[in-house]
């Protein structure tokens, strides 16, 4: 299906441009450190990769030489010739190469049972091999049609992603059909740097990550504290007039808990390591699921009970590799935007579509105007052992949740073998305000876990019958959602959600008794404000402000305090207007209670 707020999939001449890229990559490394250890090159959604094991750490200046010998190696128009292979033959061939990497590649696909693999040679005009790499395909027809590219940063990558493994070097690069849009990309990131959230995060005092705490437990400070104050205020707004209840659940449980619900089997290696208590192993809570069940099975319910819906801002934590930790987008401490719904079959339907609004009023609200609901479903291949063995309900809930988007008007993608391991979901990928992408919420079906676990109503006949349960996190986790909300509005938040909304600056200390009473009778309406009482000028207190984006600037001198108004500035805008002090307020609370995202100034 098609819609211009949704991807309309992968663009596959660009993928074989960008990985014939990570192969003239590769071959230009050997050019230059004929003993690289080669590991893993594959595509990225704006170029390409390679991890390499090299004889010396690189530095910036290495890019610019590597970049001419790929455009070296463009210009030659070597051909990427496909050379299908016998997977012994070519672990032999590695290690005689000494490419360790390879070699182990080949011998874990060997324990799967591949027999025959596939090689990539690069052939010059003589059609003598210049470069050869274990590959899958596709590529370009030669080196010439490989887009235009750029290689832009280093990095550390372990290898597989495992810390106990050897540390390689990762080269990126940057690859698109022409220079045009390479050259718009490369002015993205340039602006996305100035909004990186962990710059501005620390810029605005947002949050911080101290060494003596652990990786991945971001700290929030008193102004991160006022986002996520808001950011579960309008949540249990939301989730109150939908008909949610609210919970509270501990933050360790029995592993039992976790063996019952299938969660262990699955998801042991992303937990914290056990804890030793009375005898039995505890857990830090990796998730809020098995608290809701058992808060659904403390007493009977019938089918007039249903549908039963629990939300809660549960603090969950999660063992994440160090390597994957990444501000506030991936840690091991998360506080999520969690509920599940209890229903029968024939509620599904209209529930599934309640949340699906709720998941666009949100959009509309913070300006998300780009994104894709993808329907993740399951493998045939992938049934008994990452998901549940239940052919026939994994056909039918996906055909559901099919209908339910059709029903609702929204478009979507699918996408094979991406599913919860009991039952089909919609992830949500958004872009922000300069086209960052981000997976961000989740609405899952559960057909599988209530029945493992016990949870039953009572039908119209006096039946047991088990529920439906829908997983649902449409406002993700705070941290993962305000590190976007950062980066989509440059840290400059509008209003309602600011942590400072107003500083009032007084002209000099004769005029500071009137901003503290104006500042008082503004916070006695649970408006953030500040006064600023420095001994600094009026043009550096308008910049500190500003530094700061906070939204309004309150300028008190003589002839505000004679008149009894104030010269109100907007950061957004840069507007200016002199208005009633008692207007001010009463326009600016408007502003809040709408949460709008347009500064009042801009209608005066």
């Amino acid at each position: 299906m098609s819609s211009p707020n949704i991807l309309s999939g992968k663009d596959q001449e660009l993928d074989h441009m960008r990985h014939s890229c990570a192969h003239i990559l590769a071959q230009a490394v050997l050019d230059m450190f004929p003993e690289a250890k080669l590991a893993i090159g594959p595509t990225t959604d704006d170029g390409f990769y390679y991890d390499f094991d090299l004889p010396r750490t690189l530095i910036p200046e290495d890019l610019d030489i590597l970049q001419e010998k790929m455009e070296q190696i463009a210009k030659d128009k070597q051909s990427f010739k496909r050379v299908d292979g016998d997977i012994d033959k070519a672990i032999d061939f590695y290690k005689k190469a000494g490419q360790p990497f390879k070699v182990e590649i080949l011998e874990d696909l060997k324990k799967e049972g591949e027999n025959n693999i596939t090689f990539y040679e690069n052939l010059d005009a003589e059609q003598n091999v210049k470069f050869v790499d274990l590959c899958k395909g596709g590529h370009v027809e030669d080196t010439s049609k490989s887009g235009a590219f750029k290689l832009h940063k280093i990095a550390g990558a372990y290898w597989r992603g495992d810390e106990n493994k050897p540390m390689l070097q990762r080269i990126y690069g940057l690859c698109f059909k022409d220079k045009k849009a390479l050259k718009v990309h490369m002015q993205m990131l340039e602006e996305a740097k100035k909004r990186d959230h962990r710059k501005l995060g620390k810029e605005l005092e947002l949050f911080d990550f101290n060494e003596h705490v652990g990786p991945g437990l971001p700290l929030w400070l008193p102004n991160g504290a006022v986002l996520v104050e808001e950011l579960e205020k309008l949540a249990k707004e939301e989730e109150f007039k939908d008909g949610y209840e609210r919970l509270r659940t501990p933050h360790i449980t029995k592993g039992k808990l976790y063996e019952m619900s299938g969660h262990l089997d699955h998801y042991k290696d992303s937990m914290y390591a056990p804890m030793k208590t009375d005898g039995e192993d505890y857990y830090l809570k990796p998730m809020n699921c098995p608290h809701h069940h058992m808060c659904f099975k403390s007493n009977p319910k019938s089918y007039r009970d249903l549908p039963v819906r629990f939300a809660e801002y549960g603090t969950c934590y999660r063992y994440e590799d160090s390597g994957a930790l990444f501000g506030l987008m991936r840690v091991r401490s998360l506080q999520m935007n969690d509920a599940h719904i209890y229903c029968t079959e024939d509620q599904f339907l209209d529930e599934f579509i309640k949340v699906t609004k709720m998941y666009l009023r949100y959009f509309e609200l913070f300006g998300i105007e780009k994104y894709v609901m993808r329907l993740s479903l399951h493998s045939k291949e992938g049934l008994g052992k990452k998901y549940l063995n239940e052919p026939e309900l994994w056909g039918k809930t996906e055909e559901m949740v099919r209908n339910a988007m059709k029903k609702a008007g929204v478009e979507y993608i699918e996408v094979e073998d991406e599913a919860a391991f009991y039952g089909p979901k919609i992830d949500i990928e958004v872009w922000s305000a300069i086209g960052r992408e981000f997976t961000l919420a989740t609405n899952q079906v559960d057909f599988g876990v209530p029945a493992k676990m016990g949870l039953a109503y009572t039908d119209e006949n006096g039946q047991e019958q088990v529920p439906l349960c829908i997983h649902r996190a449409p406002l993700s986790t705070h941290e993962r959602f305000i590190g976007f909300l950062i980066e989509h509005y440059a840290g400059a938040f509008p209003t309602w959600l600011a942590p400072v909304q107003v500083r009032v600056l007084p002209v000099s200390d004769k005029f500071l008794d009137y901003a503290t009473e104006l500042a008082e009778k503004m916070r006695g309406e649970f408006v953030r404000v500040e006064v600023d009482d420095s001994k600094e000028g009026l043009g550096k207190k308008i910049r500190n402000a500003e530094l700061k984006k906070i939204p309004y600037m309150l300028v008190v001198g003589e002839k505000e305090v004679a008149d009894n108004k104030v010269a109100a500035r907007n950061y957004k805008t840069k507007k200016q207007v002199v208005v009633d002090k008692d207007v001010f307020i009463d326009k600016v609370l408007d502003e809040i209670k709408k949460r709008s995202s347009t500064p009042f100034v801009e209608s005066m």
